[in-house]
């Protein structure tokens, strides 16, 4: 496996890895400085605070300038598909192979997940921001810290995604191009040991303000990843591995932090921090003047007699309680040639100008449903607290409290549902919820044919790539491919 594309020199590196961030300095949100006069040797990257701080930036506006083929970005949308939130609605092979449910480890045309995330724009930039940010002794102390946060934060994003698409992944922690060629996977049980150490070590590094691009000074936009981000993710994490106490009490803290966070209403959820959005926790810049968030290039219809590509799923549709105000407020519509078809609306802004939406990546209604899902599964049974959760989010909504059966798998499945409903399209959060909480083969016997495609559980994870496979001699296919 070629996790480094080519060994360059440690110099040569560098110099590509400030040149890649300096392309991004425009963003003045995140960083209002440009590349330092001198030459770029080895360390001066991570020799004052500017350039060290840039190399970070040029991640998450890395993040916000990908497009369709590749990147995170377009997870919303190949998961939307994969699972039973979207439909093609176009003869387009790529999106087709996902919405049937037909991936290979052969066709390049399609996202390779796989080298973006290991790449030199990814989890590369973190592991050797890391080693110079560690080594250096000119940076601002608080910067240092910052950033020695922001990048430990920024690996375990990264393989929390790799883990939860391909399984067990080799687990690159160092620059060593050489070593990190021949490494086998490693199990995906030790990939979130490293996750939660990460997170971990990021709560107590990240400033719980939100800073600007010089991160000395605070910010009324929440653009880079602060404590609260981390604790974000590890209430995730949490879930996700069945640690159910830490999840409730990661939750809690940013549920009980009211001075900061809180529940906004449903046309304000998706809206910039900055214009009083208190439910966004991290949320991405829009580096592409044509539209405010990669939601309203990939969903909204360019205009009204412009078919496009995706629209939502019937069975998402059908999913929506009466009276779910979310159904009205999120969803929008369009007729063309006589039939209705449905598109997520969460994002409003498929044209450009005055910029009044970012990316959302992590908001507070999640954690409500975090730590619903873990009160119910926890030593306690907390069922009261659970349903208490469950209601804030169900009344947000403008639906009555629940009133289902009041027992754990009850329970379980109302959450389930209300995550389906409320968290469609960000993210990926509908594929891996039927994946981790093993409803995915009921689900998907049942959908893929209605896609057109076929289902066995095999397909619950992506095949790594050939090209992969054929670098790295120790590098093993996931079963089925």
């Amino acid at each position: 496996m070629k996790i480094f594309y080519k060994i360059w020199s440690s110099r040569t590196k560098e110099f590509a890895l400030i040149i890649f961030a300096a392309c991004f300095l425009s963003c003045n949100k995140l960083v209002e400085v440009g590349p330092p006069n001198n030459k770029i040797v080895d360390a001066n990257v991570y020799l004052n605070d500017a350039t060290a701080t840039s190399v970070l930036t040029a991640l998450y506006t890395g993040l916000g300038k990908t497009g369709l083929t590749n990147g995170l970005l377009s997870a919303p949308l190949y998961s939307g598909l994969l699972s039973d939130e979207l439909m093609v609605s176009s003869n387009n092979a790529t999106l087709s192979q996902y919405y049937t449910n037909a991936l290979n480890n052969t066709d390049t045309t399609v996202p390779d997940y796989w080298s973006t995330l290991y790449s030199n724009t990814s989890i590369f930039t973190t592991n050797a921001a890391l080693d110079g940010i560690t080594t250096s002794t000119t940076l601002t102390p608080a910067v240092k810290q910052q950033l020695l946060g922001e990048a430990k934060f920024m690996r375990a994003f990264y393989y929390f995604y790799l883990v939860n698409f391909f399984g067990d992944v080799p687990l690159v922690l160092n620059t060593d191009y050489k070593a990190n060629t021949l490494l086998a996977r490693t199990p995906k049980a030790t990939v979130y040991a490293q996750i939660i150490k990460d997170l971990t070590d990021a709560q107590s590094l990240l400033s719980p303000n939100f800073l600007d691009g010089t991160l000395l000074t605070n910010s009324s936009e929440r653009l880079r990843p602060s404590k609260w981000a981390a604790i974000a993710l590890l209430a995730r994490v949490y879930l996700y591995t069945n640690d159910f106490a830490n999840a409730e009490k990661q939750a809690s803290l940013l549920i009980n932090s009211s001075t900061q966070f809180g529940l906004t209403s449903l046309a304000g959820a998706f809206l910039t921090a900055g214009s009083g959005n208190n439910e966004a926790i991290w949320q991405l810049q829009n580096t592409v003047t044509t539209s405010n968030t990669p939601e309203g290039r990939y969903f909204i219809p360019p205009s009204a007699g412009s078919l496009q590509q995706v629209y939502l799923n019937p069975i998402l549709l059908n999913a929506f309680e009466k009276g779910d105000q979310r159904k009205t407020n999120w969803i929008g519509s369009q007729i063309l040639n006589g039939v209705t078809n449905y598109y997520a609306f969460k994002y409003k802004n498929n044209k450009g100008g005055a910029v009044t939406e970012y990316e959302t990546v992590f908001r507070l209604a999640e954690q409500y449903l975090i730590r619903a899902e873990a009160e119910v599964n926890g030593a306690g049974g907390e069922i009261l607290g659970a349903v208490s959760d469950l209601n804030v989010i169900r009344n947000r909504a403008g639906l009555p409290n629940y009133t289902g059966t009041v027992d754990k798998p009850s329970l379980l499945a109302a959450i389930l549902h209300e995550r389906q409903v409320e968290l469609f399209t960000e993210w990926g959060h509908r594929w891996f919820d039927l994946k981790r909480t093993g409803n995915i083969d009921a689900v998907m016997t049942v959908v893929a044919p209605q896609k057109g495609g076929t289902w066995s559980s095999y397909k619950a994870l992506f095949p790594i790539p050939l090209t992969e496979l054929q670098k790295d001699q120790n590098l093993t296919q996931n079963a089925g491919y």
